[in-house]
């Protein structure tokens, strides 16, 4: 079995059609960020279908603001060091909101390392944890704003 063969799977039906292709998790860690971006572009998907955002929820959470510190729309990724002081302003962006609660947790997917950041809000301090695109979690953050 070739190198190619052992990443690489097609599956058939009883019919011997093409059903689809299985892919190893060592090259779905490597290529996957870019293979699903062919994939959404194959499919037609427009940039904004693609990383649709909850700016509702993200408006909410800024219009409930109960912590002791100022906002600050700041986003840094551990896992690469991407940064923006203001990822709202960000054109394009660096970092695409995918998930904003009152709990205080924010989460962005990275366009740079395709890493996950939660910026966690709690009543004293903010935490900025990161997870690369092949799950390992990178040395937290905190910052105690005064």
């Amino acid at each position: 079995m070739s190198e190619y063969e052992t990443h690489v799977k097609p599956l058939y039906d009883r019919d011997g059609n093409l059903h689809g292709v299985l892919l190893s998790p060592e090259i779905w860690a490597k290529a996957g960020k870019k293979i699903s971006e062919i994939l959404d572009q194959a499919q037609g998907k427009t940039d904004s279908e693609i990383h649709q955002e909850p700016i509702e929820d993200w408006n909410m959470f800024k219009d409930y603001w109960d912590f002791k510190y100022p906002f600050n729309p700041k986003v840094t990724c551990k896992a690469c060091g991407a940064e923006t002081e203001n990822w709202e302003e960000d054109n394009p962006r660096i970092f695409h909101l995918s998930n904003a609660s009152l709990s205080g947790l924010l989460v962005f997917h990275c366009e740079k390392c395709g890493g996950t950041v939660r910026k966690k809000h709690f009543k004293d301090h903010i935490c900025f944890e990161a997870t690369t695109h092949t799950g390992e979690s990178c040395e937290p953050e905190c910052i105690y704003p005064e």
